[in-house]
């Protein structure tokens, strides 16, 4: 198969400071992708750039950081328009950044309802609409919305998180519709569960409770890996879903 370099392209990755999306801007700097990340505090940027540039003098200058809230469409503009001037051009937007709180119907609070679908679908919408003008004078363009299989099986407690992920499920389809001619891949990777910070482990970290491994669960890494295959897939050829699940959850008892 004849795949589709990505060397010296560049990638925006929202919430591109910890978890899925820290190791999807560091594997697409092993692929010498020039990546640029956002996140809503200044010090968990610095540190990830700092990390993600590492001591490989062939990064330095190839990784860009920003605080930026990408529910914020003013944000997404600031962000956008910084990126293009660090780096002269944007060709991948892999839409990360999210969040989830977990509560029934009658305890969800609305405050929190609106703050959750503000930044897992409407962020998403913003900097979708943001870039096409970007693709559309460039010729095409990636993007790749970082779902969950939460998106197509709802549980209890989960209906916000269940609505922000099913609404970007049918955002992303309609998407690579609307914008297939215009040379635009549309992609959506829906992990199951992923070892990672996510879902209020970082406040048991806070809190002084260290955060426990759970071996079964898919690695950020393994999401990466296949990020970058779809990204490098031959130009006719789009990954328009792929759901990614653990091999062997623990049994329900």
């Amino acid at each position: 198969m004849a795949e589709k370099s990505i060397e010296n392209k560049v990638a925006i990755v929202t919430g591109g400071t910890r978890g899925i999306g820290r190791a999807i801007a560091g594997r697409l700097l092993d692929e010498g992708v020039r990546v640029a990340v956002c996140g809503t505090r200044q010090k968990s940027v610095d540190d990830a750039v700092e990390d993600l540039s590492g001591r490989d003098l062939s990064r330095k200058g190839r990784v860009f950081g920003m605080v930026a809230d990408v529910s914020r469409l003013e944000n997404v503009r600031e962000f956008i328009g910084a990126v293009q001037q660090k780096f002269g051009a944007i060709h991948i937007l892999i839409n990360n950044a999210g969040s989830g709180t977990f509560a029934s119907v009658a305890e969800l609070m609305p405050e929190v309802w609106e703050k959750t679908i503000a930044l897992n679908l409407t962020g998403a919408y913003y900097c979708c609409h943001e870039i096409m003008p970007i693709f559309k004078q460039a010729g095409g363009g990636d993007v790749v919305n970082i779902g969950s299989l939460a998106g197509v099986s709802a549980f209890a407690g989960g209906a916000c998180y269940n609505a922000s992920k099913f609404g970007l499920v049918g955002f992303s389809e309609a998407m690579m519709l609307d914008h297939r001619d215009d040379g635009v891949r549309v992609s959506l990777v829906m992990p199951g569960s992923v070892d990672t910070e996510f879902g209020g482990q970082a406040d048991s970290e806070a809190a002084g409770r260290p955060r426990s491994k759970s071996e079964w669960k898919i690695a950020p890494g393994d999401i990466a890996d296949i990020v970058v295959c779809m990204l490098r897939m031959p130009g006719r050829t789009t990954v328009s879903r792929v759901d990614i699940r653990p091999s062997r959850p623990p049994r329900k008892t």
